[in-house]
């Protein structure tokens, strides 16, 4: 009772929602990218909320069903075709054994989720199915998929055929905002320096990943050039002496020791992940006080979006 992979695309990760608690031993959250478009991708399945998924980035990734049971695509708007029948995502299809599931190469956005009804079953590593792959870690085998790799799930007869109104739907575009949350470390930097960073606009580097997405634009400067390493934070906006700025995401190092301008609030950094080499990135500033309204302002809207049903 497997998933096949016949072709993983660029990069396929197992991830469920990650690994906590580890930072003490140098482990990273991992995780998915959209924690957004995660948890919907197992709402939608009735799945517990950590049920382990697969994060396809770009595209490109086919699989064969060897069991009975349902699938739901969420994030980029990579076309989801079953059986070569192009199918609609943010919703639950129900696939046979020998049925072929592929994601197409994405037209917005490069982060999509691909759910069985009950999750895949993967053995947890330090408490998390997660890959981290520069710790080698979760996963298979702490690696990206590879071709004729068997992801084991649960054969599920019956499922109800939620999806999410197209209305719901999030837009994926080319250019965000980020919000920044002042971190201790901005004094250092001269009043012209932040004025510098929030008002210019900066694009996605080719080098961007899942440890971080590295901006080019105009450099940042501080009066100081190094310090202690010290923990990280998701999020956390490091200058190093280059002056381009580098948002750490979930795969990121635990310790570093650039200076840091603030850290983006963590609604941002998802739709952040969701930006191609050459997206467009603008900063904004953002008071403690107001990060927290606008989490639980998106927490509240997120539970009253319904889940409809269809029965087709």
């Amino acid at each position: 009772m497997t998933l096949e992979v016949i072709q993983p695309g660029i990069l396929s990760l197992l991830q469920d929602r990650g690994r906590f608690g580890r930072h003490r031993i140098g482990l990273t959250n991992g995780g998915p990218l959209d924690p957004h478009a995660f948890a919907w991708c197992n709402r939608l399945l009735d799945n517990d909320p950590n049920a382990t998924v697969v994060e396809v980035s770009f595209g490109g990734a086919r699989f064969r069903s060897r069991v009975d049971t349902f699938v739901c695509v969420t994030g980029a708007t990579m076309p989801l075709r079953i059986n070569n029948r192009e199918l609609p995502r943010w919703a639950v299809h129900p696939v046979a054994a020998g049925d072929e599931i592929s994601l197409d190469f994405a037209d917005s956005g490069c982060r999509a989720y691909l759910g069985v009804a009950d999750g895949f079953s993967v053995a947890p590593s330090f408490g998390s199915t997660a890959t981290v792959m520069r710790e080698a870690i979760g996963g298979l085998c702490g690696d990206k998929l590879r071709a004729g790799d068997l992801l084991t799930c649960a054969a599920v007869a019956q499922r109800k055929r939620h999806y999410l109104h197209p209305a719901s739907q999030p837009r994926y575009q080319d250019r965000v905002t980020v919000r920044v949350i002042p971190g201790y470390q901005q004094a250092r930097f001269s009043r012209l320096q932040q004025r510098r960073f929030f008002s210019h606009a900066y694009t996605v580097s080719e080098r961007s990943d899942r440890m971080g997405y590295r901006l080019e634009g105009p450099a940042i400067h501080c009066d100081i050039g190094g310090i202690l390493s010290e923990g990280i934070c998701a999020g956390a906006v490091q200058i190093p002496a280059d002056g381009q700025p580098i948002v750490l995401l979930n795969d990121r190092q635990t310790i570093g020791g650039y200076p840091k301008i603030g850290s983006a609030l963590s609604l941002d950094t998802a739709r952040l992940a969701q930006l191609r080499p050459g997206g467009i990135v603008h900063f904004a500033p953002v008071s403690p006080h107001g990060a927290h309204n606008a989490l639980h302002l998106a927490h509240s809207q997120a539970l009253r979006q319904p889940m409809l049903e269809h029965h087709l």
